[in-house]
């Protein structure tokens, strides 16, 4: 692999913004990254402390050697298929940024779908109701949890984790944004603990949905560097659904609604287990940005 950028001294090239941006997109492009561009900013805002937008005004700044030093580190890194956001260990989720790492899913826009959804059931039909009984299971980086919390700001907001390394994430993201008295964090396997009794007035999750089958055609940056725990859902791809539905249809409240992210091969098995669990029934299941089946919902009946 070629050393990036090319290592020549300032007397031999400037090494611009400008140029540094341009090279590293070009080069990450070779190495098969779908996003060249903005992995290439995104990296260096960070080596740059600064918001990736100020890089636009700064084109023409030559980088010092350090910091060119620790920006080949990182895209080499990239280059070989690690997540921006682990190198740069944090996320923007719903216009938040959040800690993630090696421990946690990276937060994807098919779930501030999810969250999106919740928002508009809870004004619709709860009528923006106060002091929203709300469950979050498998909050990971707690993406969930605190942009609910952050909308329904006097909602009571408990999130789970079976990760131990999880939840400390999560548990920091909240502090970071003022939200660590709000929010109860507990370690639990989906619905298994206690504290989870209820009754809930809605319950949120993106779980392991991944069928054991697809985890090995999965983009690299997802199967070699995620949580494989987070991620696969087992032979069906509904186990943790499964489990999850069971469970959490004795712990709505009444009128109380179940939100599940699943992905496009497990959607179908999913609508099954709601139609098929006494005491809930399905709603029509939402579909992301891309026009694909990605949100089952049901409500107590």
């Amino acid at each position: 692999m070629a050393e990036h950028p090319p290592n020549k001294n300032d007397e031999e090239v400037a090494w611009t913004v400008g140029r540094l941006l341009t090279w590293t997109t070009e080069w990450l492009g070779r190495q098969g990254s779908e996003s060249p561009r903005l992995d290439a900013e995104v990296l260096l805002a960070c080596v740059r402390q600064c918001p990736r937008i100020l890089l636009y005004t700064a084109f023409d700044e030559v980088v010092d050697g350090e910091c060119r030093q620790k920006f080949r580190d990182l895209v080499r890194r990239r280059g070989q298929g690690e997540p921006v956001a682990y190198l740069v260990g944090s996320k923007e989720f719903f216009s938040m940024s959040l800690e993630v790492t090696p421990a946690t899913l990276i937060p994807r826009p098919e779930t501030e779908g999810l969250v999106i959804r919740a928002l508009d059931v809870w004004k619709e039909v709860f009528g923006g109701k106060s002091g929203m009984r709300i469950l979050d299971i498998g909050t990971g980086s707690g993406a969930i949890a605190i942009a609910i919390a952050v909308h329904m700001k006097d909602a009571v907001v408990t999130a789970t984790d079976i990760s131990t390394e999880a939840l400390k994430v999560a548990f920091g993201n909240a502090k970071k944004h003022s939200l660590d008295e709000r929010i109860h964090f507990v370690q639990a396997d989906v619905l298994d603990h206690q504290d989870l009794i209820g009754p809930w007035d809605m319950i949120l999750s993106n779980p392991p949905y991944v069928l054991e089958e697809e985890f090995n055609t999965l983009p690299d940056d997802v199967r070699l560097y995620e949580p494989r725990l987070a991620l696969v859902g087992g032979t069906t791809g509904c186990e943790i659904v499964q489990r999850l539905v069971e469970q959490s249809a004795g712990r709505l409240a009444p009128g109380g609604r179940l939100f599940i992210e699943v992905g496009p091969s497990t959607v179908l098995a999913a609508e099954q287990i709601i139609t098929n669990t006494s005491s809930i029934v399905g709603e029509p299941t939402v579909s992301d940005g891309a026009g694909l089946a990605r949100i089952v919902e049901a409500r107590t009946a």
